[in-house]
């Protein structure tokens, strides 16, 4: 699900929950109902643990779901939602709902979420004519992801009616879905004939082949026209690196680096990293005990990596491979599936990401951020920054112990894992907010808590 979809879908999801808590008081106390006492206050905590339940099991990932699962995965998230709401009750027994409240609030808001849900699914499979009917300039792979995000949009979004070619060959060919309608040539009389409401120009070569003319009729007569590149960054959440032209770059907003958001942010680092290393201290000890018990060699593992403005630092992580894993094969990369160097105490805190608690250090010391791109070996930066463009953009925040390209992105070994992850991080070089930082720190927080670590 795109940002926005998303954004606007947890909001629909709070309303109905908090709806349903003031219904079920409404269904206990009927006209005194606002003279329950805190309300106001327990309808926010109630909504609160349903919207975050509900984000964890994933009910906001974009992906197709049937009726029968999603009913099943709403009742599963209400137990969950009851169970949690239970253990805060306890703990802070003046947050307490009464039983007939919560037994109510609990049937209406799952019944109230399912109905909207399922509506929200209807509307997307029969009410298709309420989004925009597009039309895409070009055939080639940029064409092609574009449409594929599009059809991933959720719920009514885009309707891609078909392709446009500068061969006339290509005409009546079959692109995973919709199909080449015409040339370049048609495109006024298509768009007219197929009430076509956003043109995306996707044309990987248009250096004298972009119907300028033809365009600005269909612009004239009320028709969007938008870039394949600009949209793709709205709808996937990473700015495509593939025809990515360095006027793009230069002339699209974004990549400002207030100087206030700087220090706030570097504030903040400074004071989280403190308290983590004294809350996390005990924890610390016992992890360096099951590292030195369990393989030989130090605790703490110290490697070179690629930092704000290109320079190195030092990062620490806990060991999580044998002391020799490199001493024949020299830096490879590691693997997301059973890597033989790595050992099981190791296997276990990357899943959990413990491995990575050392490096409240290196922010402490102000080599990295909480939030950014995650810090590459010199032997692979040289490497890379040759055959992937723009890889060099990436520096130019302070590193971070997670970031947008880890949560949005399987664990990658490959030159092609690295040029997907390049693209997710230069989208968060260019919004670069506290905002999108705090998203990104629950989103990682989801990986862990669902064990979905390296």
């Amino acid at each position: 699900m795109s940002g926005p979809s998303r954004r606007l879908e947890i909001v629909a999801d709070a309303v109905v929950v908090a709806a349903s808590f003031f219904a079920a008081a409404l269904l206990r106390f009927g006209d005194e109902a606002l003279g329950y006492r805190g309300i106001f206050s327990k309808g926010a905590l109630c909504t609160a643990v349903v919207i975050a339940v509900l984000y964890y099991a994933e009910l906001y990932e974009r992906r197709a779901r049937r009726r029968a699962e999603l009913f099943l995965q709403l009742g599963q998230c209400m137990a969950a939602a009851s169970v949690t709401l239970a253990v805060v009750f306890f703990l802070v027994p003046s947050l307490q709902v009464g039983r007939g409240v919560f037994a109510f609030f609990v049937v209406t808001a799952w019944l109230g979420l399912l109905g909207w849900r399922l509506a929200l699914l209807w509307s997307s499979r029969a009410v298709s004519g309420l989004g925009d009917r597009v039309l895409i300039l070009g055939t080639g792979v940029v064409a092609q992801k574009v449409a594929r995000e599009m059809a991933k949009t959720s719920p009514v979004g885009y309707r891609v009616l078909g392709f446009l070619t500068e061969h006339a060959t290509e005409v009546g060919r079959v692109l995973g879905g919709p199909s080449v309608v015409g040339a370049l040539a048609d495109l006024p009389t298509l768009a007219e004939r197929l009430g076509i409401t956003l043109i995306v120009v996707a044309q990987e070569d248009r250096r004298l082949r972009l119907p300028v003319e033809a365009l600005l009729r269909c612009r004239m007569t009320g028709v969007a026209v938008v870039e394949a590149t600009s949209l793709l960054e709205a709808l996937s959440g990473r700015i495509p690196l593939r025809d990515l032209r360095p006027s793009w770059l230069i002339f699209s907003g974004g990549f400002s680096k207030p100087r206030l958001l700087a220090r706030v942010k570097r504030s903040g680092e400074i004071v989280l990293a403190l308290l983590g290393l004294v809350a996390t201290a005990p924890l610390f000890a016992f992890v360096a005990l099951a590292v030195r018990l369990t393989s030989a060699g130090p605790v703490l593992y110290r490697q070179t990596r690629v930092g704000l403005e290109g320079r190195p630092f030092d990062l620490l992580k806990f060991r999580t491979m044998r002391q020799d894993a490199e001493s024949s094969s020299g830096p490879v990369w590691a693997t997301a599936d059973r890597d033989p160097r790595v050992t099981w105490v190791g296997r276990f805190l990357r899943k959990t990401r413990l491995d990575e608690l050392p490096q409240l250090w290196n922010v402490l010391k102000g080599h990295m951020s909480f939030v950014g791109p995650r810090p590459e070996r010199p032997h692979f930066v040289e490497k890379l920054r040759r055959v992937i463009p723009y890889y060099d953009e990436r520096h130019g925040v302070r590193p971070g112990i997670t970031g947008w390209a880890q949560v949005k992105f399987p664990y990658g070994s490959t030159l092609e894992d690295a040029e997907e992850k390049l693209e997710f991080d230069l989208y968060y070089v260019k919004h670069m907010s506290l905002l999108l930082d705090l998203a990104v720190l629950l989103e990682t927080a989801k990986v862990v808590a669902l064990g979905r670590g390296r």
